[in-house]
């Protein structure tokens, strides 16, 4: 039964949201913080972290760790195949009609549209995960900085993570080695 949850549940944020991994966010969170209970906001967020940090798509890894922690490897399977099962169904339809369309300027502006659209839902779980992530000055100033170095700087997220990473592991150890000396 749990197997059928898991598949459902994924398959449900998979043929909803449009736009991507990132614009999958704000369902997943929903779907599986607020409506299953299957993670708490920040193994989300601690998901959503592994996730952007390891190849391929956020959602993806995303249901994978969700799966896993739920029933283990099979658990995994069944989240990854229900979360892309509705996107290799109607990318298989549409890939043939829409190159019929695809110059039809009423389907150019629905997709403009729709891009504005996941953009919007896009920042939304920006904000949503900002605010359960940056609790203190150090989360702030990772936040900042990351945001600075990409934006303005053109930074490699790569880069930037593996720096992000050693800040908390130095801040972690720091506080330790306070911890001790008490």
């Amino acid at each position: 039964m749990i197997y059928l949850q898991l598949f459902l549940a994924f398959a449900k944020v998979g043929v909803m949201t449009f736009g991507g991994g990132m614009a999958m966010l704000p369902m997943l969170q929903r779907e599986i913080v607020k409506n299953r209970g299957w993670a708490t906001d920040e193994e989300m967020l601690d998901y959503y972290a592994i996730g952007q940090c390891t190849p391929g798509i956020i959602a993806v890894n995303t249901a994978t760790f969700v799966g896993y922690k739920q029933k283990g490897v099979p658990g995994a399977v069944v989240a990854t195949l229900g979360i892309i099962f509705p996107s290799i169904v109607i990318i298989t339809v549409l890939a043939g009609v829409l190159t019929m369309f695809s110059s039809n300027p009423y389907v150019q502006k629905a997709f403009a549209g729709i891009r504005i659209a996941v953009s919007a839902q896009i920042l939304v779980s920006v904000y949503r995960l900002a605010r359960k992530a940056i609790v203190n000055v150090n989360t702030a100033v990772v936040a900042v900085a990351g945001f600075v170095l990409q934006i303005l700087l053109g930074v490699s997220p790569i880069l930037i993570t593996a720096c992000a990473i050693a800040y908390g592991l130095f801040l972690y150890f720091i506080g330790r080695k306070n911890d001790a000396a008490a």
